[in-house]
């Protein structure tokens, strides 16, 4: 599913036009994106929770002829399905 599909999906669920969820989503989207770059967390309790991880410099292979190269460190967002939503994929 695609953003375009995502906010089609919203809307008929919440009775709401098409403009009104992609301003939802865009908004949430929005605020988790500012909520992460401060190095918060964002806990949906029953969904999951965004978070930031600091990655450190490492070094790994270039595949395509071996050489070795350095990664160097940087912050990569997480997110951790909550209890509700992984038992309810199962």
């Amino acid at each position: 599913m695609n953003k375009t599909e995502f906010i089609d999906a919203v809307a008929s669920k919440a009775g709401m036009s098409k403009a009104s969820a992609k301003a939802a989503v865009d908004a949430f989207i929005s605020t988790v994106n500012e909520v992460l770059k401060n190095g918060d967390k964002v806990i949906l309790t029953g969904f999951g929770t965004f978070s930031v991880a600091e990655r450190s410099a490492r070094e790994g292979r270039n595949p395509s002829n071996g050489q070795t190269i350095s990664i160097p460190a940087k912050k990569v967002a997480k997110f951790k399905p909550g209890k509700e939503l992984a038992d309810s994929i199962s």
